[in-house]
């Protein structure tokens, strides 16, 4: 048996991995741009948000969109549009024109999720979507690693605005493959018949002999009328607050906590993400192997969530530790548990849904819910911080939405989603 699904897994992660190497490049030059253009804690947190405004306006239209336009396009136009944002950003004069850049970079990034999700149900069998669930999402922990040694490896040697340039231009490079090599497993040349075969055969777990022609995609409406729907969308939204407040406020942070210069934030800021992937893409493979295709079926994968969630509640030790290390420690957990769990709780989305043609309707609708509490954590956190003088409430805010999300995924996603309309007549 041939693996070479593991192309579009490549292709998929790396895409989430420029996204987010996009969203941090401004965290990295924060001190920079702020001392250039003279912007306050507050003014930082609203432009570090700015692109996720747009970004969790345009998901669910997107998400509506993606059976009609197809993943290919979809995935493609918005990279297209992101990297050119990026790239612009270097010509920004000031806060309105840097604002201006996040708010288009943040409508075409919303494409990747809701597309993706469906390119994942379309090529993956059903025992292997939470690790590939938990790599692309894992992109979002990879993306600011790298993103953040690169742009402080360029905002040091050559400016800051350099680095938005460099971004940009990389996005078109990946473009170029994905529209050479990306198709549907059903027509790619370049995929062996048996490993096509066992694609077709395994994607939809024990219920492919049921459904046969996969139903008309459920409504937004009907698909909102569902209990699951809202236990996934509030437990994405309770772990995410925590990945943003991370994503954005971490190298500003570690530089007012710990006075380390801009490189040295670059590389400290990589360890934890880079750290997190691994661990996270193992916790994922041992949610696979350790559920039966019945126990997928039913939801168990919650189980996992729940522990990432409780395992994130180390975030209140963020403040307190004094050694360096030991915070690097701390950050490291937190983030995996953020992280992973909002990945399996995607993958728990795809594992409850019945009807393939909606996986991307829903991964846009709980995208929608973590971002658009990614949205308010790094503004509620400028006001936090500007009015405490220090982290420490601002990490409780996230500690108590964590323990939220515990709670919720526990209780809210035990009922599978039944498609809305009948099999597809011939």
């Amino acid at each position: 048996m041939t693996h070479k699904r593991a192309w579009i897994a490549l292709l998929i992660f790396t895409a989430v991995i420029i996204n987010y190497m996009d969203r941090i490049a401004l965290s990295v030059a924060a001190k920079p741009i702020a001392a250039e253009f003279g912007f306050s804690p507050v003014q930082m947190g609203y432009l570090f948000s700015g692109f996720l405004w747009t970004y969790v306006l345009c998901l669910i239209p997107l998400g509506l969109l993606v059976e009609k336009i197809g993943a290919k396009r979809m995935v493609g136009g918005g990279i297209a549009v992101w990297s050119a944002a990026t790239a612009v950003t270097a010509m920004t004069t000031g806060f309105t024109s840097i604002l201006a850049a996040r708010l288009v970079m943040g409508a075409s990034e919303a494409t990747t999720f809701p597309a993706c999700g469906r390119i994942i149900r379309d090529w993956f069998p059903e025992r292997e979507r939470g690790l590939i669930t938990t790599l692309f999402n894992g992109g979002s922990t990879a993306g600011p690693a790298i993103g953040a040694m690169v742009a402080a490896a360029l905002v040091s040697s050559f400016g800051w605005r350099t680095s938005f340039v460099a971004l940009g231009a990389l996005g078109f490079i990946w473009l170029a493959a994905w529209l050479i090599w990306y198709g549907q497993p059903e027509t790619v040349s370049w995929l062996p018949e048996v490993e096509k075969l066992k694609i077709i055969k395994e994607r939809n777990g024990d219920q492919a002999h049921k459904l046969g022609d996969d139903p008309e995609p459920s409504s937004l409406g009907y698909l909102l009328s569902q209990t699951s729907i809202w236990g996934l969308v509030i437990t994405q939204a309770c772990l995410v607050y925590t990945a943003y407040l991370f994503l954005t406020w971490l190298p500003t942070f570690l530089q007012s906590t710990r006075d380390l210069s801009t490189m040295n934030t670059g590389y400290l800021t990589a360890v934890p993400y880079l750290i997190t992937m691994i661990l996270g893409l193992t916790i994922a493979r041992f949610s696979d192997k350790s559920l039966s295709s019945i126990a997928i079926q039913a939801g168990k994968r919650r189980n996992f969530i729940a522990a990432m969630a409780i395992l994130s509640l180390l975030i209140l030790l963020g403040p307190v530790v004094t050694s360096l290390w030991q915070l690097l420690l701390v950050l490291t957990l937190v983030l995996t548990g953020s992280t992973t769990g909002a990945g399996l709780n995607f993958t728990l989305a795809s594992d409850l849904l019945r009807n393939p043609r909606d996986v991307s309707r829903v991964i846009a609708i709980t995208a929608f819910g973590g971002n658009l509490f990614g949205l308010i954590a790094p503004i509620i956190t400028g006001y936090v911080v500007s009015g405490t003088g220090g982290y420490i409430w601002a990490f409780r805010i996230a500690a108590a939405l964590l323990l939220c999300g515990a709670f919720v995924t526990m209780t809210m996603t035990r009922k599978p989603i039944e498609p809305q309309f009948g099999p597809r007549k011939a």
